[in-house]
């Protein structure tokens, strides 16, 4: 397995794409509420990257038709958005890729539609949790089992499960790149982090069994029991200085 460092200017041209995927993030989340169709959100995201001069990473990977991925309540990954109309009570986990000046960027978030009951509350907040203490072993000496345990560790603690079929990965100008991330390892295993690395984490964590299925859409990952899931991503560069989350605001 071959992880490629980036230069320093390359960083600062992911920073630029993940700012942007960021910022595109949170102009979604503002205007998601009960009633509002996730084509709705796709259309707008499409329209506002055409504005900003990026492209989708996302629409024509490997056939997928949107810019967005809209994963609703039981849906963990790759949703696609459609006429359906979102609910008081739903989460939405949103995932976006954008390319910028050559350079990827990529970033998810969960929302709440609405109010929600407080055992959900509690799934996006540990899930997010597990994303931040995950981040902070992006350091250089570390290994990616240091990532990948802590989130599992985190999750299993608060008795959720992780979802073990789709993994984090590398980024830069390819959308995914060497290493995988799994959410679930041995601390003090896989490849050691160096100066350079850049990496999309992102814990995807259910609220029963750790099991999925893909519909038969062959795109939509949902649980395998139907309950709900979670799902938060942030690109960070492995520095000398420690982690630096290019997906930040």
């Amino acid at each position: 397995m071959s992880i490629d460092c980036k230069s320093p200017a390359e960083i600062e041209k992911l920073r630029r794409s993940g700012r942007l995927v960021r910022g595109l993030l949170e102009e979604i989340r503002q205007r998601v509420r009960p009633g509002v169709t996730t084509l709705e959100l796709e259309r707008y995201v499409e329209k506002r990257l055409g504005e900003l001069g990026a492209k989708s990473a996302f629409k024509g990977y490997r056939g997928y038709p949107c810019c967005l991925c809209t994963s609703v309540n039981e849906q963990i990954v790759h949703g696609i958005p459609s006429e359906r109309r979102l609910q008081e009570g739903d989460i939405l986990s949103l995932d976006l890729g954008v390319i910028l000046d050559g350079y990827y960027g990529d970033s998810a978030i969960t929302v709440p539609v609405g109010q929600i009951s407080e055992p959900v509350q509690r799934l996006l907040r540990v899930t997010e949790e597990a994303l931040e203490l995950a981040i902070d072993k992006a350091r250089v000496g570390n290994r990616l089992g240091d990532i990948s345990a802590t989130v599992q560790a985190h999750a299993e603690k608060n008795r959720f499960s992780v979802v073990r079929e789709f993994v984090g990965h590398g980024i830069g100008r390819g959308l995914h790149e060497e290493p995988q991330i799994p959410n679930f390892g041995m601390p003090g295993h896989g490849a050691v982090l160096k100066e350079g690395m850049v990496l999309a984490i992102e814990p995807m964590v259910n609220s029963g069994d750790s099991s999925a299925r893909v519909l038969d859409d062959h795109w939509t990952a949902v649980t395998a029991d139907g309950g709900y899931s979670a799902h938060f991503e942030h690109m960070v560069a492995v520095t000398r200085n420690g982690p630096d989350g290019l997906t930040r605001l």
